[in-house]
C-alpha cells in the first residue's frame, strides 16, 4: 500500500497499537498520532527509533514530551519533536 493509511487489521499495526497503550491519555494520543500519520511512510531507521521510544519508561516519556527534562538521546528527542508537530 503506498499511502499513509494502513488497514487497521494489519497485524504489525495492531501489535504496535497495543504497545502504544501506556495508561496515560496524553502519551497514548501522541503515539497513536505517530502511527496514524507517520509510521507508514517512515524509513526502517525511523521506525526503529520509534520502537526504541516505546521501550522507555512512561515517567521519562512524560517528562521528555512535556519538556520538563531533556531527552539524552538525540534520535529520540528528534522523533519526539516530530510527533509533537504532527497534526492531531
Amino acid at each position: 500500500m503506498s499511502d499513509a493509511a494502513e488497514p487497521i487489521f494489519d497485524p504489525v499495526i495492531k501489535r504496535l497499537r497495543w504497545r502504544c497503550r501506556r495508561g496515560m491519555r496524553e502519551l497514548d494520543q501522541l503515539f497513536e498520532r505517530y502511527l496514524d500519520r507517520a509510521w507508514a511512510t517512515d524509513s526502517e531507521a525511523q521506525r526503529a527509533v520509534f520502537l526504541q521510544l516505546l521501550e522507555c519508561e512512561d515517567d521519562k516519556l512524560w517528562r521528555w514530551f512535556m519538556g520538563y527534562e531533556e531527552c539524552p538521546d538525540a534520535a529520540l528527542a528528534q522523533l519526539m519533536e516530530r510527533i509533537r508537530q504532527l497534526p492531531a
